[in-house]
């Protein structure tokens, strides 16, 4: 395992930043498309419209073209939802990372560097909401090169925003992920993480019902407690 490092973001990290966010998202394309399938009305709509064609037409292969046409469809909006993510993404925070992270206190973006390489990411921002009871700190762009995972490297991003929240005398951690990311998944709960809801992603299609969870984690008092998971993590 090549050694790695984490520090803050320069402008000189800006498009490999970028490439291993739009990579990452692209990664979701075959895991939405196989969890809109298992939709009960994805399925009814897979096997019964198919089926009505034949009923109609008397014809298999206008069937089977029906069928195909259906699951190119269920894959060209996997696609395009995190297509337009992306596109949003690049839109806003991304689009002048260090303006967006840096210009004021209480924000940060972190790169990890390996051989002289970026191979992650992670952001955090303040909650903007005058209702809370407490200040709160948003995860975002944790990303991890595919070819790098599995070193810890995930795990050692979030920690670092637990500990400069603490630092910034935040109480709260909050992040959202999707239920495709089982690995994100299993990080969170795994660091103590709370899941607090769930919401509908991609909710523009009626085809597309992307389960979005949400999570929180409550900081304990920034004098008394040592880093999350300081001493034998990964």
């Amino acid at each position: 395992m090549a050694p790695y490092h984490i520090r803050k973001y320069q402008e000189s990290d800006r498009k490999r930043v970028l490439g291993l966010f739009s990579q990452g998202m692209a990664e979701h394309v075959p895991a939405t498309f196989r969890h809109t399938l298992k939709l009960r009305r994805n399925l009814v709509l897979l096997l019964g419209g198919p089926l009505a064609v034949f009923l109609v037409s008397g014809s298999w292969l206008l069937a089977l073209m029906a069928s195909l046409t259906f699951l190119t469809t269920l894959w060209f909006l996997a696609n395009y939802s995190w297509t337009q993510h992306i596109v949003k993404f690049l839109q806003t925070d991304l689009s002048d990372i260090t303006k967006y992270y840096f210009s004021e206190r209480g924000s940060c973006f972190w790169v990890v560097e390996s051989e002289g390489q970026v191979v992650g990411t992670v952001g955090a921002v303040p909650v903007e909401e005058p209702t809370l009871q407490k200040k709160q700190v948003e995860l975002l762009r944790l990303r991890v090169a595919l070819e790098h995972r599995g070193q810890g490297i995930a795990k050692a991003l979030v920690r670092t925003v637990l500990q400069f929240a603490r630092d910034q005398g935040y109480s709260e951690v909050i992040l959202c992920t999707t239920m495709m990311q089982s690995s994100a998944l299993a990080l969170y709960q795994s660091m103590g993480f709370q899941e607090t809801h769930q919401s509908l992603g991609f909710h523009r299609f009626r085809l597309m019902a992307v389960p979005v969870i949400h999570f929180i984690y409550h900081l304990p008092s920034a004098q008394v407690s040592p880093a999350p998971g300081q001493g034998g993590g990964p």
